[in-house]
């Protein structure tokens, strides 16, 4: 009998840098351009997943994303608290900051409002 193969690393598990880098180089969570700078499409993805994980609660929307010196800055929409009718929902918006790798480096809540709320010009 042969001896059994060592298990290859989950996609999702943690990696140290240098240790384990196979063909495709380390796996990063937000990817990059060329020039090392995170992308429009990354960048919306990393703001939504990363406040995500420290708020708890998914996403609603990413309603504006605009790049900064630093990186990216994103309005990101997120239901606070459930309600019925859906329209009663209460939601809030964060502005999250990203740097240029793409990794959450503040985010604060600018705003609640319910679901149904519409916008008046001003």
């Amino acid at each position: 009998m042969a001896a059994a193969e060592p298990a290859r690393p989950r996609r999702g598990s943690s990696h140290v840098a240098g240790e384990g880098q196979d063909r495709e180089g380390p796996r990063r969570t937000t990817p990059r351009r060329r020039s090392g700078k995170t992308g429009a499409a990354a960048a919306m993805r990393a703001a939504a997943q990363q406040l995500a994980e420290l708020l708890g609660r998914l996403p609603d929307s990413v309603s504006s994303l605009k790049p900064t010196e630093d990186g990216w800055e994103a309005q990101v929409e997120v239901v606070e608290l459930e309600r019925i009718p859906d329209t009663t929902s209460v939601m809030a918006s964060y502005r999250v900051a990203l740097d240029e790798d793409g990794e959450l480096i503040s985010y604060e809540r600018t705003r609640r409002y319910t679901r149904g709320m519409i916008d008046r010009q001003t």
